[in-house]
C-alpha cells in the first residue's frame, strides 16, 4: 500500500452512512473520511429538500414502518419522540442533530454524486470519479477503503412497460421525488401503485376535497393495524429520567417483532393470521370494494402495509379506487384496461423501487464488478449482505438479502460493527486489503436460497426478485437476533488478506497470549483444586482419631461427675 494516509470513503449520508462516519470517530478514534453525498443535506431518505431536486421521501404522512424508538442509532437514544411511530419531520431533525453533535457536517461533500470506484490492486486503494450534480464537473479521489450506504432502494421505478408514460403533458414524478413546489389544490391526481408509499400520502393528498384522487391498484396489498400512538409527557419524562427505562422498551419493541420469526407458528396459526387480516380489512373497507381488496398471495409475501389511515379514509367523496388495470398513459389522462379514459393534471407513480442493478461502476480485482457478479449468481448476491468476492476493502449497508420486518438501522448497525472488525487493521497499517472469499460467499447464499425456496417469499411476484418472479435477493429468512450473531466478529479463514504480516503476527501473539493466560489460570485452579483435595483427605483421615479422643474424654468426665 502506498504511503498515503489512510483514507475511507462512504457513499450517501443517509442513517447508514451517518452511523458508519459516527461509530468511525467513536469506535476507532478515526477521522480521515468523506462522506459523498449527491443531495444538499443529510438524512438520504428521510432528507428535506433544499435547493436541490434531489430525491427525499418528503411526500404528506412518510413516517417510518417500525416503532421509532428502534429505528433511532443505539449509542442516541432520544426520549422525546412524539408518537410511537416518528414522522419524516422529526426524524430529519434527528439525524441533522446527530450530525452537529458529531461534527459529520466537515467531512460531507454534498451535491456530489460518485460515478465510479475502481481498485488499484499494485496501490491498494481505490479511485473515485465523483461529480458535481449542478456544474457537472468531474474529479477523482483516494481511498483505501469504499463502504456503500446507498442501500438496496436507491432507484425509484417508474413503470416504462406501460404504453405512453412520457407522453403526459401534465406533472408527472415518483413518490420518492415529491417536488416541494406541487399544489394539488382543485387538481385531479393519478395515484398508481398502492404499497406503503401511497398508503401513507393518499390519505393525506385526499384530505383536501377539492383535490380529485384515482388510485390504480394493480395488486392489492395485505394490511394490518399500526396506529402511530402518542407518547404522554409523563412516558417521556420516564424515558428521560429512569434509567434504563428507554433501553427496556426498545427491547421490547424489538422481541415483539422479532418473536415470529423465532417461533415458527403453525399452518393452523397462519390460517387464522389470514382470516383475521381478511377481516380487518373488510370490515374497514367500503363494500364496494370488497371483491378486490383481498390479495391472492399469502401474508409475507410482500411487506405488509400498516394502515395508518388509508382504509379508513376510503369512504372520501373525492377518492376513487380503480382495479381495472391500465392500458396507455395518453397527453391529458390514463386509459384503463376496459376503455374508460380518465383526465389527470398530475400524475403520482407510488411503484417501488429497482433493486436488481447496483447504482454505479464498481471494479475490484481482475475487471471484477459488482453488477457483474450480480448478473453472474442471477441478481444481487453478497457474503452476510456486506462483501463481494474480488471487490477489496468494498463493504455494502443494507446489501443484498438483509431485509427484515423489523428495524432497518439495527440491521445496519449490526453490519457497521462487522465492517469496523475489518477496517480497522487497514486503517492502523497492519493490513492492506481484505478480500471475501468465492467459496463461503456461494456456501451462505446457498443456505439462504434454501431457506427462502420454503418460504413465504416465493408465492407471489415482488420487487424484491429479479425480474419480479426469479431470485428472492432481499429479505433475510431467519429471525434478526441470527443476524446478529452472525455478524458479531468475522471469520477471518473465509477472507483473503494481503499486506498483513503485522496483523498476522499480532493475532498469532494475542492468541500466544491468550493462551497462556487460560493455562495459567487452569495450572492455578488444578493447585487450588489439589490443595483443597488433600485438606479434606488429611481432615477425613484425622477427624476419626480426634473424634475417638473427644469422646474418650467426654466418658472419662462424665464417669467423674457420677462418682
Amino acid at each position: 500500500m502506498s504511503d498515503l494516509q489512510r483514507r475511507v470513503a462512504i457513499i450517501g449520508a443517509g442513517v447508514g452512512g451517518l452511523s458508519q462516519a459516527i461509530a468511525l470517530k467513536t469506535k476507532l478514534g478515526f477521522h480521515d473520511f468523506t462522506i459523498y453525498e449527491k443531495g444538499s443535506e443529510v438524512g438520504g431518505v428521510w432528507r428535506v429538500r433544499c435547493c436541490d431536486a434531489q430525491h427525499a421521501n418528503t411526500y404528506p404522512g412518510c413516517s417510518s414502518d417500525v416503532q421509532i424508538h428502534w429505528y433511532s442509532l443505539s449509542s442516541d437514544l432520544y426520549p422525546y419522540w412524539n408518537k410511537s411511530h416518528g414522522l419524516q419531520p422529526e426524524i430529519q431533525a434527528y439525524w441533522i442533530e446527530l450530525s452537529n453533535k458529531y461534527n459529520l457536517y466537515p467531512h460531507i461533500a454534498f451535491n456530489t454524486k460518485v460515478l465510479s470506484t475502481e481498485w488499484d490492486d499494485a496501490k491498494q486503494q481505490y479511485t473515485l470519479v465523483v461529480e458535481d450534480v449542478f456544474s457537472g464537473k468531474r474529479v477523482t479521489s483516494l481511498a483505501h477503503v469504499v463502504i456503500s450506504a446507498v442501500g438496496i432502494l436507491e432507484a425509484p421505478k417508474i413503470p416504462y412497460e406501460i404504453p405512453g408514460v412520457q407522453k403526459f403533458q401534465g406533472a408527472s414524478f415518483h413518490s420518492a421525488r415529491w417536488p416541494g413546489s406541487i399544489d394539488l389544490q382543485n387538481k385531479r391526481v393519478a395515484v398508481i401503485g398502492n404499497a406503503s408509499s401511497g398508503a401513507q400520502f393518499v390519505p393525506s393528498i385526499s384530505e383536501d376535497p377539492s383535490v380529485e384522487v384515482v388510485n390504480f391498484i394493480r395488486t392489492p396489498t395485505w394490511f394490518n393495524t399500526r396506529p402511530h400512538i402518542p407518547y404522554s409527557d409523563t412516558e417521556k419524562w420516564i424515558f428521560a429520567n429512569i434509567p434504563l427505562a428507554m433501553r427496556l422498551h426498545r427491547a421490547w419493541i424489538m422481541f415483539w417483532f422479532d418473536l415470529p420469526s423465532i417461533v415458527h407458528p403453525s399452518d393452523k396459526t397462519l390460517k387464522k393470521r389470514r382470516e383475521a387480516m381478511t377481516k380487518y380489512i373488510l370490515d374497514n373497507t367500503p363494500s364496494r370494494y370488497h371483491a378486490h381488496m383481498i390479495p391472492n398471495y399469502p401474508p409475507g409475501c410482500k411487506r405488509t402495509v400498516a394502515n395508518s389511515g388509508f382504509l379508513d379514509i376510503l369512504h372520501r367523496r373525492n377518492l376513487t379506487l380503480n382495479f381495472d388495470g391500465i392500458a396507455e398513459i395518453v397527453e391529458n389522462g390514463i386509459i384503463t384496461k376496459t376503455g374508460e379514459m380518465f383526465p389527470f393534471d398530475v400524475i403520482v407513480y407510488a411503484t417501488g423501487f429497482t433493486g436488481e442493478r447496483y447504482p454505479m461502476h464498481v471494479r475490484g480485482l481482475n475487471g471484477a464488478t459488482i453488477q457483474g457478479y450480480y448478473d453472474a449468481h442471477g441478481g444481487p448476491t453478497a457474503y452476510l449482505g456486506t462483501a463481494v468476492p474480488d471487490i477489496p476493502n468494498f463493504y455494502l449497508l443494507a446489501g443484498p438479502n438483509t431485509g427484515t420486518p423489523t428495524s432497518t438501522l439495527f440491521v445496519e448497525e449490526v453490519q457497521i460493527a462487522y465492517i469496523l472488525q475489518l477496517i480497522e487493521p487497514v486503517l492502523t497499517s497492519s493490513a492492506s486489503s481484505f478480500t471475501v472469499k468465492a467459496s463461503p460467499t456461494d456456501a451462505y447464499n446457498a443456505k439462504v436460497q434454501e431457506r427462502i425456496s420454503r418460504s413465504v417469499f416465493v408465492q407471489c411476484y415482488s420487487w424484491a426478485r429479479t425480474n419480479g418472479t426469479g431470485k428472492v435477493f432481499n429479505p433475510f429468512p431467519w429471525a434478526v437476533t441470527l443476524w446478529w450473531w452472525w455478524l458479531r466478529k468475522p471469520n477471518w479463514d473465509n477472507y483473503v488478506a494481503v499486506g498483513a504480516e503485522k496483523w498476522v503476527w499480532a493475532r498469532r501473539t494475542k492468541a500466544v497470549k491468550k493462551g497462556l493466560k487460560c493455562t495459567a489460570v487452569l495450572f492455578l485452579s488444578w493447585l487450588y483444586i489439589r490443595g483443597s483435595a488433600q485438606r479434606i483427605l488429611h481432615d477425613m483421615v484425622v477427624s476419626p482419631s480426634l473424634f475417638s479422643m473427644l469422646s474418650f474424654e467426654t466418658i472419662s468426665v462424665s464417669r467423674q461427675a457420677n462418682t
